[in-house]
């Protein structure tokens, strides 16, 4: 086991080590990992600074744990973030600590032991040995979490977090376009690409009851000095594709505004989709499903802003 020291500054553990003296703006006294871990309320995964070829499948899967009096908790779902378990998200498995690791008893993925190494006054590395992966994690409290990086950064994973995404507003201003009789839209994981259906079924159609009746590849972009914006681009016959300013309205709303049309468009998320079993009032668990967060790169494009900004709003 690598042998660094848990340095932790007396505000950090509000008040709960009694005696510091300070060195290189960290204070030397030891904390104890719990301490540490319990120091803040949530822990987000920043998937994409992951170093490893492995990987720890219940890290892999969660924005979000927690480590509250021995239980671990998750949000593996955006959807619900900030309400799931007054936002520490599900109760996912138990976990102890000895000297500077933690060992997880996780409900689906069974025993890990982690290695804990902190960087900084609220970043931690957790470091699988029989793996080689490390994952970084900073910590948040639930007042102060950055829930509009947490949807942009992972905006590809909340699209997919809904069976139907239901077309609910249209904006009166904006030119007629073809657009207009798309009224669901269902975004769909795949290794070798992500591709989107449209419907154009009457609004209130169940999603069941959906005919798909267009099948195409979509892309995100980031948007150069605007991190809480993205521009989706609906590859439709061409030249038909259509592009939109992407923003993000609450965990089951999001806004299309129709560049070329400046026609605003509002989507409500249909049957939610959870990912990872949960205990259900009988003992049993649900169906895991297969979604798994990778690394994902969007091509940057530079462009001025028409839509307006907005700030996520969560429960």
């Amino acid at each position: 086991m690598k042998g660094v020291k848990l340095f932790l500054g007396c505000m950090l553990v509000l008040g709960v080590a009694t005696s510091c003296s300070t060195q290189d703006d960290y204070f030397d006294d030891e904390v104890s990992l719990n301490q540490l871990l319990a120091s803040y309320e949530l822990w987000y995964i920043d998937i994409h600074s992951t170093r490893g070829s492995g990987e720890v499948p219940f890290l892999q899967n969660a924005f979000t744990i927690s480590f509250r009096n021995g239980v671990l908790y998750a949000n593996n779902n955006l959807a619900g973030i900030g309400n799931t378990g007054n936002g520490l998200g599900i109760d996912v498995g138990y976990y102890d600590v000895y000297d500077t690791l933690v060992t997880v008893d996780h409900d689906i993925d069974g025993l890990w032991d982690l290695e804990v190494y902190q960087h900084g006054s609220n970043e931690i590395e957790l470091y699988d040995r029989s793996s080689g992966t490390s994952y970084f994690l900073m910590g948040y409290q639930r007042s102060n979490f950055d829930y509009d990086t947490v949807f942009y950064d992972n905006i590809h994973y909340f699209l997919q977090e809904y069976e139907a995404w239901e077309k609910t507003y249209v904006s009166r201003q904006g030119a007629v376009n073809s657009f207009d009789n798309e009224n669901f839209l269902r975004f769909h994981p795949d290794a070798n690409g992500d591709w989107f259906s449209s419907s154009e079924d009457a609004p209130g159609t169940s999603v069941n009851n959906l005919i798909w009746d267009y099948t195409g590849d979509y892309e995100v972009f980031n948007v150069s000095g605007e991190p809480h914006l993205k521009v989706l681009t609906l590859d439709y016959d061409l030249p038909d594709n259509e592009q939109f300013e992407l923003s993000v309205i609450d965990d089951r709303t999001i806004a299309l505004y129709h560049i070329d049309s400046q026609t605003t468009y509002e989507f409500t998320g249909r049957n939610f989709i959870q990912y990872l079993k949960a205990e259900s009032n009988s003992g049993e668990k649900t169906d895991k499903t297969g979604k798994k967060r990778k690394k994902i790169i969007n091509r940057t494009i530079d462009i001025e802003r028409q839509s307006k900004p907005r700030k996520v709003k969560v429960s």
